[in-house]
């Protein structure tokens, strides 16, 4: 699976962007899908995971309830819509694939394939 993600860009505080990854191959509907970030000089963050149904989410504390992941098996595309961002929210965001898995899948040891990545950059 190859894995690209979009979107990011510069926002100011408070407002909202949407990422996109797109997958490759014809087996995404069998993938758990998570999004981390990682920003300078800090280690790479967890934020959240949904299974390869969709049927169940899962969040980072420090973005539930203003990110939401979500996918579109026909489109082979996970997303993460981001509100009410803030300057903390700064990093490249990378999006991951995991075949199959009954784990939470907070750690980024737990996938199997990454995105590139996409910078998001918040003004305050």
């Amino acid at each position: 699976v190859q894995l690209q993600a979009s979107g990011g860009g510069l926002v100011q505080a408070g407002g909202s962007l949407s990422l996109s990854c797109a997958a490759s191959g014809r087996t995404f509907s069998s993938y758990d899908m998570g999004w981390f970030r990682q920003a300078p000089g800090k280690e790479r963050e967890f934020l959240a995971r949904i299974r390869w149904s969709g049927g169940s989410t899962y969040y980072a504390n420090s973005v539930k309830g203003r990110f939401t992941i979500s996918r579109d098996n026909v489109k082979n595309t996970v997303y993460l819509q981001m509100n009410n961002l803030k300057p903390e929210d700064t990093a490249v965001y990378y999006c991951a694939a995991r075949f199959l898995s009954r784990g939470i899948l907070e750690s980024g040891s737990e996938y199997d394939y990454w995105g590139q990545g996409t910078q998001v950059t918040v003004s305050s």
